[in-house]
């Protein structure tokens, strides 16, 4: 598996981030959290223009080398030509809410938005849109590089042990 150039997409809570450190690190190659691209410095509480996140996300696309990762269908589509491997992290719901539980808030938010986020994790295949199951699933079929279906903690560890263990992953 090529891991030179990696999107790992999945719900919030997945373990996308923790994944995609260990990755990249392993690798030597940089890390980039789309949440970083969506939103606005400061937290989670406004977005960037649809334009300006794309255009930041080519950017960190433009190397030789990366792991990207994020919730954004809309982001993750634009990327999916350079990617030679796609992960999917597709946690059960309840372990998602678990594990943001156990973090607890980042960067700057509120009680409130992290509520939201947790609400948000739990509606994972109901909900619709860019950053649904079902989009994660419309971008993961088709996709004609190296790719690697998740369902649990368990096998993100394992694969991240795995990973970690070659040389090129």
């Amino acid at each position: 598996m090529d891991l030179t150039r990696t999107i790992v997409i999945g719900n919030s809570g997945s373990g996308k981030s923790w994944l995609s450190e260990r990755i990249a690190n392993h690798l030597g190659t940089p890390w980039v959290d789309l949440d970083l691209i969506h939103w606005q410095p400061g937290g989670y509480n406004l977005p960037r223009s649809r334009e300006d996140a794309l255009e930041l996300a080519r950017q960190a696309a433009a190397p030789e080398s990366w792991v990207i990762e994020g919730i954004y269908g809309w982001l993750v589509r634009d990327l999916l030509p350079r990617a030679t491997t796609l992960l999917w992290l597709c946690i059960e719901e309840a372990e998602c809410v678990a594990n943001i539980k156990q973090r607890g808030m980042q960067r700057g938010g509120s009680e409130e938005s992290f509520d939201a986020l947790l609400a948000w994790a739990e509606s994972y295949r109901a909900r619709e849109g860019s950053s649904s199951h079902s989009a994660h699933a419309h971008l993961f079929d088709p996709f004609g590089g190296s790719k690697l279906l998740l369902h649990n903690k368990d096998e993100v560890t394992a694969f991240a042990s795995f990973a970690q263990s070659t040389s090129n992953g």
